[in-house]
């Protein structure tokens, strides 16, 4: 059982939940709302063959809230140079309006592992942001403009194995010779290009 304020939902054998519905209509005043369609940003589409979860709504929000619903799209989800990035010039920006960018797209990572590494790099940038770190940030929304309907699907007929994955780069950072390191650990998840129902073509292997 989840509770976030006045929203609930249940998950588990299918019995339980059924009495514990019950239960809780007697000691309060609920609404049953069916199958969960929508919880805290994210969109959750439950088939026969799986689960499907994305957060596309809150993408277009997003994209609304900083003026970039009508950008131009991009293939590519950060700027190849990352030298450009970790350049700490003079041209500092607005801190708040940075740190409002970066926790939004942290918030989407839940469902877009897509963006993880993007996100971690400028979150590296949070106390002095240089306006080349909000270009790369802008970047970053060009690439959800034309991915929207990305998310993960969790299919039903899989078996059930936890993989995982680590790299690093060798001394990437040219002020102190630090490296950047990472890891990804993957169980039952898929990625799909569209929404379940409209696709018609194969999801791919995260």
């Amino acid at each position: 059982m989840l509770l976030h304020v006045d929203d609930l939902f249940l998950t588990g054998d299918e019995v339980l939940i059924v009495q514990c519905k019950r239960k809780l209509v007697f000691e309060y005043e609920m609404k049953d709302l069916g199958l969960m369609h929508y919880y805290l940003g994210l969109e959750i589409w439950q088939q026969l063959d799986g689960i499907f979860v994305g957060q596309g709504k809150y993408i277009v929000t997003m994209l609304k809230r900083f003026g970039m619903m009508n950008c131009k799209s991009m293939d590519t989800l950060m700027v190849t140079n990352l030298k450009k990035i970790r350049d700490n010039g003079f041209d500092l920006i607005n801190p708040t309006m940075y740190h409002k960018l970066i926790g939004v797209l942290n918030y989407l990572v839940n469902t877009r592992p897509d963006i993880c590494y993007a996100v971690n790099a400028l979150s590296q940038f949070l106390v002095e942001p240089c306006c080349v770190h909000w270009v790369a940030a802008k970047h970053i929304f060009r690439y959800l403009r034309g991915t929207i309907e990305y998310g993960l699907m969790y299919a039903s007929n899989r078996e059930w194995k936890l993989y995982g994955f680590s790299n690093a780069d060798w001394a990437s950072r040219s002020n102190d010779r630090k490296s950047t390191s990472g890891y990804c650990f993957r169980l039952l998840a898929w990625a799909l290009l569209w929404f379940l129902g409209l696709a018609e073509n194969k999801p791919l292997l995260l």
